[in-house]
């Protein structure tokens, strides 16, 4: 839908809304206008009463940023970006004809918008996935995907030590691209799997593992290996993070939380300094993501740690359906009489 099209729904939202229709007309004055609408241009689409009352609460929604401090909004670290920064000044001005559209809304299809109503509670939540979609290109589905994983809350919530470990710049950006919890639900496995079990599945779903790890990671390799003292390590997975402009050293653990492994992975990061990092790369950052743990373990671990480490957990593996797998009894007794032959035949 272009940018046009997109203007007309937020005018003609903002005047149903404005001119309180359905409150002076009745219920059925949407109804009407859609029939009107349709019967005016035949060839169009988008005039249904379900879209036309989408449009008055997309209207809806964002007209209530006048109710908050716009300055309050825009001075939330994430906002960063200049595209959000203008959308601010667009909103701040009121005006007797109602809110003005906000130009940024012109880069995200409609589709996005009416899922984006669906699912966010607040403008400010509303916003980031409209920052997110423009800036990493989101399809429709990979949006559902994201605020099914409800991405915000949990963006930037990894128990780190970043803060004590980086420059304060560095530290910001590096907890912005780590989450409390990893969504999982992409991949399925057998009841009791192994470590390198869920590595396999996440690498033969990589496009969506990277999905879920965030923009600007970029896969360098899995079981990476490292040469110490004349002794051979490997890193579960290895990826290079292009805003941070460093390398994310990754450990998957398909078990709670241990101390111990924290120390694994500072080691880990000071190989990768060592050993691949060059001057103009930051300093490596370890991510460590276990299957549930414990924040004040995960934080008394850091003591004496010199290495940035965020630890975080995952969740929503799939289950493995065995029934499935197994062959049916018709399968089995054809097998059991090809069985029966072969043995019959090396009796001759």
């Amino acid at each position: 839908m272009n940018a046009e099209k997109l203007l007309w729904n937020w005018q003609l939202g903002r005047d149903l809304v404005l001119r309180k229709a359905e409150e002076q007309w009745g219920t059925g004055v949407v109804e009407q206008l859609s029939l009107d609408l349709q019967a005016a241009f035949p060839n169009e689409k988008g005039f249904s009463s379900r879209n036309l009352r989408s449009m008055k609460q997309w209207y809806e929604f964002y007209a209530s940023i006048w109710k908050q401090p716009v300055s309050k909004l825009l001075s939330t670290d994430e906002w960063s970006a200049e595209k959000l920064k203008q959308l601010g000044a667009e909103i701040q001005e009121q005006v007797n004809e109602g809110m003005p559209f906000p130009g940024i809304f012109a880069y995200v299809p409609w589709g996005h918008h009416i899922e984006i109503l669906k699912k966010c509670h607040t403008v400010e939540e509303a916003l980031y996935y409209i920052h997110c979609t423009i800036e990493e290109g989101w399809s429709r589905q990979t949006l559902m995907n994201c605020l099914k994983a409800d991405r915000y809350h949990k963006v930037g919530n990894a128990v780190s030590n970043f803060t004590e470990q980086l420059p304060e710049r560095q530290a910001q950006l590096a907890q912005e691209i780590t989450k409390d919890n990893y969504d999982f639900g992409f991949i399925t496995l057998p009841k009791e799997y192994k470590e390198s079990e869920l590595e396999e599945a996440l690498i033969q779903n990589i496009s969506r593992f990277l999905l879920e790890l965030g923009t600007g990671f970029a896969f360098v390799g899995r079981q990476v290996e490292l040469v110490v003292a004349g002794k051979s390590r490997r890193i579960d997975l290895l990826f290079y993070h292009i805003q941070l402009r460093a390398y994310i050293c990754l450990e998957l653990k398909a078990v709670p939380f241990e101390p111990e492994f924290v120390g694994k992975l500072n080691f880990y990061v000071n190989a990768i300094d060592k050993l691949k990092k060059t001057e103009n790369d930051n300093p490596t950052i370890g991510l460590l993501i276990c299957s549930n743990m414990d924040e004040t373990e995960v934080q008394w671990s850091f003591e004496g740690v010199t290495t940035p480490i965020g630890v975080a957990s995952y969740s929503n593996v799939k289950e493995e359906d065995l029934k499935r797998l197994l062959p049916t009894k018709e399968a089995l007794v054809e097998r059991i009489k090809l069985l029966e032959a072969e043995i019959n035949k090396s009796k001759k």
